[in-house]
């Protein structure tokens, strides 16, 4: 181990790899898939019933549950969460203080 990696994170061997953003993003959607998920069991909210309340399709629902799957649309979020008496919060914050 050099002098110059004592101390560091685990966030700084990502961005060294080039790969932090990739990895925060995927992060983020596996939890946001959890914490859907978990409302959904909480409410008694099956599947199909979720698309329904939420007027999409069942594949679209199962895209946003899909941890693996990053790419999502925020309106499809903020209805998701409306459907289940949540409210989606989300905040920028200064990327050396989320460091």
């Amino acid at each position: 181990m050099s002098k110059g990696t004592i101390g560091s994170g685990f966030d700084d061997f990502l961005r060294e790899e080039g790969i932090f953003e990739e990895a925060e993003a995927s992060a983020i959607k596996r939890v946001l898939a959890w914490q859907l998920k978990q409302a959904m069991a909480s409410g008694h909210v099956s599947k199909a019933e979720m698309a329904r309340r939420m007027h999409t399709s069942r594949s679209q629902l199962d895209r946003l549950l899909d941890p693996d799957n990053a790419k999502i649309q925020l309106d499809t979020v903020l209805r998701a969460a409306e459907v289940l008496g949540k409210r989606l919060k989300l905040e920028l914050v200064d990327a050396e203080r989320a460091a």
